[in-house]
């Protein structure tokens, strides 16, 4: 007769293992999704191939694991994967880009999910992603058809050739390649000593580079011009032969000219240069008459009509008043004093402020 006590040993004993098989299933056997209690969100992708993906694959965000690769299906135009990415993960935004990468050269694939942005919205339970928004590798036969075509295409004979060619080249040339490679090595070590100047060098480059787009239309309309002036000086040839022909005349000449007058041509230039002192002082007035003397020309050509000349006149006596600021050392003279003149005053001139108010004068208050 079974006891009492072996009978509770016995239901706790089934209701551990009850429990150890649910937590099994639901942790390992995936059995959790039946009845709600699944610890993952799925997100359906949409690729053109499996790219060497299978159940169970990893699923990182960003490098870091995030989930599982669950079932693969096929669809007309692929392959569909669900992505069974844990609640607890990091919350990925839906712009995120489905990449299947390696590894290593030789590891295991897996799904690595790439997003734009960091901010939402973000991949929820049913979300799917297109094909448009995934990358998988290139079959390894599509690399190992194509290094077979590569290496059919070359012709044998001149293959040959070329191997026979560079055998000559470096036969006896040990001793040379050995110390090619040890400057080699020198020069790796000098540029990676010179990196900062080589470095500072590109960016300054790309300063000028940029200049040089930035003027690139002043540099064609230059180019455009000397090529106009080099048709010019093309089609000018037979006078610029006549010119560079008759200019050793025209030197010797010129060389006469200057010793006949020679030494009266430095008194002139001396000459010269007291005239353009004076003149330097007279400059902003000498550019006021420039500028108004063809306006003045202008009007007088416009006044003569015919037989008559049209002209106003406005009076403007003692409008403004004369300056008389800067003239009290000059003597008043009659104009019929015959007696001996006084001195020159040299230091009269209008003193008065170009404000003031008077008519003032002289090259001091010119234009």
């Amino acid at each position: 007769m079974i006891t009492l006590a072996v009978r509770l040993k016995n239901l706790a004993f089934l209701v551990i293992a009850v429990l150890v098989l649910a937590f099994l299933g639901i942790r390992y056997a995936d059995l959790g999704r039946y009845v709600g209690a699944a610890d993952y969100y799925t997100v359906k992708v949409q690729l053109p191939r499996t790219g060497g993906l299978f159940t169970h694959s990893d699923v990182t965000y960003r490098g870091v694991s995030v989930g599982r690769v669950g079932s693969l299906g096929l669809t007309p135009d692929g392959v569909e994967a669900d992505l069974r990415i844990k609640k607890s993960a990091p919350r990925i935004p839906d712009d995120a880009k489905a990449v299947v990468a390696s590894l290593s050269a030789v590891g295991e694939q897996y799904i690595d999910l790439r997003p734009d942005r960091t901010e939402g919205p973000y991949l929820a339970d049913g979300a799917h992603l297109d094909a448009s928004a995934t990358s998988v590798p290139r079959p390894v036969t599509d690399v190992l058809a194509s290094v077979d075509d590569l290496t059919t295409s070359v012709p044998l004979d001149s293959l040959r050739t070329v191997v026979d060619e560079f055998g000559k080249a470096f036969e006896g040339r040990g001793q040379d390649l050995q110390v090619l490679l040890d400057n080699g090595s020198d020069f790796v070590q000098a540029a990676d000593r010179a990196l900062p100047h080589t470095t500072k060098l590109i960016a300054d480059g790309e300063v000028v580079l940029r200049t040089q787009a930035e003027e690139g239309r002043a540099i064609k309309d230059f180019a455009s011009g000397a090529k106009d002036l080099a048709s010019t000086l093309k089609g000018s040839d037979a006078d610029l032969r006549e010119l560079i022909m008759a200019a050793p005349e025209a030197a010797t000449q010129l060389s006469g000219v200057l010793r006949d007058m020679n030494p009266e041509i430095g008194v002139v230039l001396a000459n010269l240069l007291t005239t353009s002192e004076v003149a330097v002082t007279r400059q902003r007035g000498t550019e006021e008459l420039l500028v108004k003397l063809p306006q003045a020309v202008a009007a007088g050509a416009t006044a003569v009509d015919g037989k008559q000349v049209n002209f106003g006149m406005a009076v403007t006596f003692f409008k403004p008043l004369p300056c008389t600021a800067g003239y009290s050392g000059t003597t008043y003279r009659l104009g019929t004093d015959l007696s001996p003149a006084p001195a020159l005053n040299t230091g009269a001139r209008c003193t008065a402020a170009a404000s003031s108010g008077v008519g003032v004068r002289g090259s001091a208050h010119a234009p």
